[in-house]
Parts: C-alpha cells; sequence; structure tokens
C-alpha cells in the first residue's frame, strides 16, 4: 500500500489563516498530509535564506517542503542546507491550487480536436521560394493542418506545379486558392489534394483534378438548391467535396450567412464543411482571438470540420494559433457538454483569468518589516507602491514615482542602469493598472499564448551584488 506523501509548507504570520484554509482543501482533493510552520515573520516575501535556515524545522515524515517562491533565486542555498525535498511555491499562495494542477475543470484527455486548420498563404506567387518555404512552415508550426496557396487573379503562376511539388515532398499538405483551370491543373498534378473553391460555373472540371474540392453557392438565393445540384454531380464522379455556404462580414449579411451553414448542415447531414473565417476576423476592428473562438465553436457544435484562415490584417496575426488553441476548447467543451471556462487560459491575452489584489494591510507589514535599500514595487487598487527601508510612495504616475524617489537621500547609489530598470518595471506597473492585470515585479505580465517570460533581474542584480557591486534596487 503507498503511504501517503506529507507537506510541509511555509509561510509568515500574515498568511496564516488563508493558507490554512486552501490547503485544507487542497489535502481532500489532492489526498495529502500536511503541516504548516508560521515563521517569526510578519510577511513571507521579506524571507532570505540565511534567515530561514535559522528557523526552519522540517517534520521528520514530510516529503515535501514548500516554501514561498519569493524565495526562488535561493533555492540552491536552501537544499544544500535542507536536502533536494525543499521546493518554491507560488508567490501568492491563492495560486496554489494551480501549483497542484487543480485550477481547470478539463480532464487528462484535454487537447482532443475535430477541427482542421487552413491556412492561406496569400499572394503566394508574389512571394520567393525562400520566403514561401519559410511562411508555409511557419504557419505549419503554429497549428496549421494544410498550407493554402492564395492566388493572384490579375498574375499568372506559370510555376506553380514546381512550387507544390516541393512544398508537398517536404512533407506539407497543400491546397490551391485559385479560378483559373491552368493553375489548378497544375497544383493538383504536383500533389496539392484540395482545390478552393469550385461553383456550377466550373463544376465539369473538378472530375479531372483528382483531388478533394470546396464547393461555393453561386446565388445565396437559391444556395440549398444550387449546393445539391453540385453535390449530385460530384457524388456521379467520385469527387470528394466540402460545403462552404460562405461566411458573410457583419453588416453585409452575417447572421444570414450563420444561418446558411445551419440549414446545410441539416440538408447535407453527412457531408464535410468548411468555414472561410477571415470574412471576420479580418473585416472587424476587433482582436481576432475571442472572434476564432466563438466560430470555432460554432463550428463545433454545426459540424463543421474545417476552417479557412488567412494572417494579413495587423490584429488577427496569430490567428492560425489561436484557432489551435481554440479547437481544443471548444472540442472539449462541446463533447463534455460544459462551457468552456477554467479550461485553458492562453486564449485570455488582454486581461487576465483571475485578478490578484495585496490587500493595506499585507502592503502595511511589508513597508514596516523592510530593513534593507532594495525597492519593492507593487500594484493594488489602481496605485503602484514603492517600498523600501523608510520608503513608501504611492501614486499612479511612474514619472511622478521616479522623480520623487530620486530626491530621496536612499537614492544617492541608484547608477543608471537601475534608474533603467525602475522605468521598465514602473511602465510595467502602468500597463497593469490600465489593462487590469496583475504585476508582480520581475515577472512578465500575463498575455496568454503570447507571454514571453522575463529574465530575473533580481536574481541577476543579487549575483551582481554578492562580486562586490552595490545592488542599491531589485
Amino acid at each position: 500500500m503507498t503511504s501517503v506523501e506529507h507537506i510541509h509548507f511555509v509561510t509568515g504570520k500574515l498568511a496564516e489563516p488563508a493558507l490554512r484554509a486552501i490547503v485544507g482543501t487542497l489535502s481532500q482533493h489532492c489526498r495529502f498530509e500536511y503541516s504548516i510552520q508560521t515563521l517569526p515573520i510578519s510577511v513571507a516575501a521579506l524571507m532570505t535564506s540565511k534567515w530561514m535556515s535559522k528557523h526552519l524545522i522540517i517534520p521528520p515524515d514530510a516529503t515535501r517542503v514548500i516554501v514561498p517562491g519569493y524565495l526562488a533565486s535561493d533555492i540552491e542555498e536552501l537544499r544544500a542546507t535542507f536536502g533536494s525535498l525543499v521546493e518554491c511555491g507560488p508567490k501568492d499562495l491563492r495560486d496554489l491550487p494551480e501549483f497542484f494542477g487543480k485550477p481547470s475543470l478539463r480532464g487528462i484527455d484535454y487537447g482532443n480536436y475535430s477541427i482542421e486548420i487552413i491556412a492561406e498563404i496569400n499572394y503566394a506567387n508574389k512571394r520567393t521560394w525562400e520566403e514561401l518555404q519559410q511562411e508555409a512552415f511557419r504557419l505549419k508550426g503554429c497549428g496549421a493542418d494544410i498550407i493554402d496557396l492564395g492566388c493572384e487573379p490579375s498574375r499568372a503562376w506559370p510555376d506553380i506545379g514546381n512550387t507544390v511539388r516541393e512544398l508537398v515532398a517536404m512533407g506539407l499538405r497543400i491546397s490551391v486558392d485559385s479560378f483559373d483551370e491552368n493553375e489548378v491543373r497544375e497544383a493538383t498534378k504536383a500533389g496539392a489534394t484540395l482545390v478552393l473553391s469550385i461553383h456550377e460555373g466550373n463544376l465539369q472540371k473538378a472530375k479531372e483534378w483528382d483531388a478533394e474540392v470546396v464547393v461555393v453557392p453561386n446565388d445565396f438565393g437559391d444556395y440549398l438548391a444550387s449546393m445539391e445540384r453540385c453535390v449530385e454531380y460530384l457524388d456521379k464522379h467520385s469527387v470528394p467535396y466540402r460545403l462552404d455556404p460562405i461566411l458573410e462580414p457583419i453588416g453585409c449579411g452575417f447572421a444570414a450567412s450563420i444561418d446558411r451553414y445551419q440549414r446545410t448542415r441539416e440538408r447535407f447531414p453527412n457531408a464535410k464543411m468548411m468555414m472561410g473565417i477571415g470574412n471576420l476576423t479580418e473585416l472587424t476592428d476587433v482582436d481576432s482571438s475571442g472572434v476564432n473562438v466563438l466560430l470555432m465553436g460554432l463550428c463545433q457544435e454545426i459540424g463543421i470540420q474545417s476552417v479557412l484562415t488567412t494572417e494579413v490584417i495587423p490584429w488577427a496575426q496569430n490567428s492560425v494559433r489561436e484557432c489551435d488553441l481554440a479547437r481544443r476548447l471548444v472540442h472539449y467543451s462541446v463533447t463534455k457538454k460544459i462551457p468552456p471556462k477554467r479550461l485553458d487560459e492562453q486564449l485570455v491575452v488582454l486581461g487576465d483569468p483571475r485578478r490578484r489584489e495585496h490587500g493595506k494591510a499585507y502592503i502595511d507589514a511589508l513597508s514596516q518589516g523592510i530593513r534593507d535599500n532594495n525597492y519593492r514595487l507593487l500594484v493594488s487598487e489602481g496605485q503602484i507602491h514603492i517600498l523600501a527601508k523608510d520608503v513608501h510612495l504611492v501614486g499612479d504616475d511612474p514619472f511622478l514615482l521616479l522623480s520623487q524617489l530620486m530626491e530621496l537621500p536612499q537614492s544617492e547609489n541608484v547608477d543608471p542602469g537601475h534608474a533603467f530598470y525602475l522605468g521598465f518595471e514602473l511602465s510595467k506597473a502602468q500597463l497593469a493598472i490600465q489593462l487590469g492585470k496583475n504585476y508582480e515585479q520581475d515577472q512578465s505580465l500575463h498575455w496568454g499564448h503570447l507571454t514571453q517570460e522575463e529574465s530575473h533581474h533580481r536574481l541577476a542584480r543579487r549575483r551582481k551584488g554578492q562580486n562586490g557591486t552595490s545592488s542599491p534596487s531589485s
């Protein structure tokens, strides 16, 4: 019988009640025993490895020791003293459920999907071979299943066959988007497996291409009848197809076009379908991530197996990656019959999934407990706080705060590098206030799947200080 692990949590006096409440619940869900040691310090952020080494007492049966995340830069020093069972938890104890893998309602099967992404390279015939190859593999890396070569109607592409042949040889699935019969014929002979698009006007050519085709209606007023005639012909000649009733932009028949997809699915319950989503993402003044999630959810519920997307307009230049994340989100949501909430936060870009506010008691205790000249920056209730020994500045204007700081006697040792660092952090803090984001000093703001982790300035400065150079701020 496997023994239950014993986790020893370490905290300061101010956070003890909240920690006990959170760990009490977590222990039941994650099935572990626990103990809590409250060290003689008000705020955990003021702990150092040297100080903790004098106070930490590890129970004999503890299998893990979780110390506050503020000690991440000192973790190796703690392990040298107490062993490898010591690890850093999150800086904010309210993030402990995430630390233990319990923030999400999703199961272990999350990540499956059933919607194929076709990523179009617009005006592909205008690009050099190197540019085309690079863009195709970039889109594939973002999640595209098929690379669509969009052809310019007014400019012939005599070398399209060789281009498709080389891309296919590199392992890419290729579709061709052209109404030029010669281009389509050469592309399909070279290995393109999908043609966008055919209608009643060029329907007869489809049987010559040995490729799957996307069917669009000639007339929206008679689209079902048009689709029926196309389907009848294609079935007769054993040509595979996908039906696309055409998504219209807002203001140009958007609602009616959504209804067309639903009615087409009802009329052809077993047919493959495709939706070209660029008419909404590219033609609407709004960031594309939310639009892509809604459209992918619509496709998942109706049973539309593929989407065609582009990345031309600046606000949609992450559309393929967004669709890749969204198709997994909506697949889980629809198959499990639950809302797509608390499942995957990578598409929460401008806002933050959860807000974290430092209460007045925490900030006051931190301010009173600081005994060094290192500057701590916090954001709470729309205000930026700069804290150090005998320093507590509050405001919402980074320029004014930095000016006030530089007038203090403690700022005499602030060199240009430290001043730049403080300005950088103050700018992040102001941006967090403007967008309602959480701010954590020396950490990147959360931008969902676009987040890029920053280097740990505090650790670098501490190491610099250990080499004999003054480090008044961090």
